[in-house]
């Protein structure tokens, strides 16, 4: 990412009224199987997903490029926020129990974050899928899964809980093709 991707998502987050609040299904499901409490939410955005966990009794590093969003969790006790770039940031390795990933797709965090789960840790992806019927995702393809990527990419490191690729609607009820999946860190 860079300076303009940071001013772009900060003003996202200063004007945008829709941002999702709802918790994902695959996150409401699985969060509670992981067998410790040490979470990390990659890409946090306002950190709906950061706030359920820590209500789950989860220690949460929320991640994100934007202050503004981060700003919306100081207070929020068990959350821990840390303003980074993805492009320049390490992942800590055999640091966390719990990794969720939602509408954020950066192939290099991959390995790291296979990397940075412990033994037996939970990995909770969702993101878009490019496909010529969405009537809105991320406009630069280099941000959208291609068709069996997730799979082929993840699955085999992993012991599979869920796997999917399904259409679904965006806030705004605009059509979007997505990947989800769910495993152990083998």
């Amino acid at each position: 990412m860079s300076i303009s991707d940071k001013k772009k998502w900060n003003q996202k987050y200063k004007s945008n009224p829709k941002i999702p609040t709802d918790i994902i299904d695959i996150v409401k499901e699985y969060a509670p199987l992981a067998k410790g409490k040490d979470a990390l939410d990659i890409a946090c955005g306002m950190g709906r997903h950061s706030i359920y966990l820590a209500s789950l009794g989860f220690r949460v590093e929320a991640l994100d490029i934007s202050p503004i969003a981060l700003k919306s969790l100081n207070e929020i006790e068990n959350i821990t926020t840390k303003e980074v770039d993805f492009d320049n940031y390490q992942l800590q390795k055999d640091r966390y129990d719990l990794i969720v990933c939602v509408n954020f797709l950066n192939r290099k965090l991959f390995p790291q974050i296979f990397n940075a789960l412990k033994s037996g840790g939970l990995f909770i992806f969702e993101s878009f899928i490019y496909h010529p019927n969405n009537t809105k995702a991320p406009s630069n393809r280099s941000f959208l899964l291609e068709q069996g990527e997730l799979e082929a990419t993840v699955a085999k490191e992993y012991k599979t809980l869920h796997i999917k690729e399904f259409w679904d609607r965006g806030v705004l009820g605009d059509k979007l093709f997505k990947g989800s999946f769910v495993g152990y860190k083998l």
